[in-house]
């Protein structure tokens, strides 16, 4: 029983680091947003401390997720987050912003018809 809440927590964690990828903010970022030390963001990231009801609703506003995804409530293809897509945002995350704006705008030129 234990083990299964350890894992669950674990989940959470990616979710909630996951989010914040795909939202372009550092955890200093969301850190200052959400007026908590930065060690706490990254304790919560790595599982290692739990989250509060208030703070999966802090997070799932600042990252403009839905929180029953956060809590694991929703299934990955409701929301569209592929693993293709957490790819993408991570390699976006790792570009110098000016990078980061041209492919952003490239990706808006592209044609929307074709989704996965």
């Amino acid at each position: 029983m234990e083990n299964n809440l350890i894992s669950e927590r674990e989940k959470i964690a990616n979710r909630i680091k996951d989010a914040r990828t795909i939202s372009g903010l550092s955890q200093a970022q969301a850190a200052t947003k959400l007026n908590i030390p930065r060690p706490s963001i990254s304790e919560i990231e790595s599982g290692k401390r739990k989250v509060t009801a208030e703070e999966i609703i802090q997070f799932a506003n600042l990252y403009k997720v839905d929180k029953s995804w956060l809590l694991l409530e929703e299934e990955d293809k409701d929301l569209k987050m592929n693993e293709h897509v957490l790819f993408a945002a991570r390699e976006l995350n790792k570009l110098k912003p000016e990078d980061r704006d041209k492919v952003i705008e490239i990706i808006k030129m592209l044609p929307k018809n074709n989704r996965i």
